[in-house]
């Protein structure tokens, strides 16, 4: 790991320790704002049937937007998320992909995301970026998601 990395990690960690033991016991985390709370727009487009193709905002935590599918939409996006891990990350450089093509439809999704802003663009371009965009399919509105 190199050393400016290692630096970095350990800074954060050194700091979210401190912050951890200056809060009190048992005190809940301040509500985020409404710049920074679960929301997200969804704009899918490309999908070759306009009943799909169109743009969504979904909110969670409570649920809400104008998503058709918000609660399972919000579940499947608190699946993927792991503490320290982006679920919206692209597939990394030089990843082994099989070829495969899975049609033309795109998808941005922007906003805020678990505290992070989110600005995640999604295709069907290979094996690697069809298997990330199923991993969202119900918050990307696939057909059968």
């Amino acid at each position: 790991m190199p050393l400016l990395h290692r630096l970095a990690v350990t800074a954060a960690l050194t700091t979210a320790a401190s912050v951890a033991a200056l809060a009190p016991a048992g005190a809940t985390p301040l509500p985020f704002d409404g710049e920074s709370s679960d929301r997200l727009v969804i704009a899918v487009s490309e999908t070759g049937d306009p009943d799909e193709a169109a743009t969504f905002v979904l909110s969670c935590h409570p649920t809400g937007g104008t998503h058709p599918r918000a609660r399972a939409a919000c579940a499947q996006l608190d699946s993927e998320t792991r503490w320290g891990r982006d679920p919206f990350a692209p597939v990394p450089p030089g990843a082994m992909c099989t070829g495969q093509y899975g049609g033309p439809a795109t998808a941005r999704v922007t906003g805020h995301w678990a505290g992070r802003p989110v600005n995640a663009w999604f295709d069907r371009t290979n094996g690697c970026e069809i298997a990330r965009w199923n991993r969202f399919s119900v918050v990307l509105r696939t057909p059968g998601g």
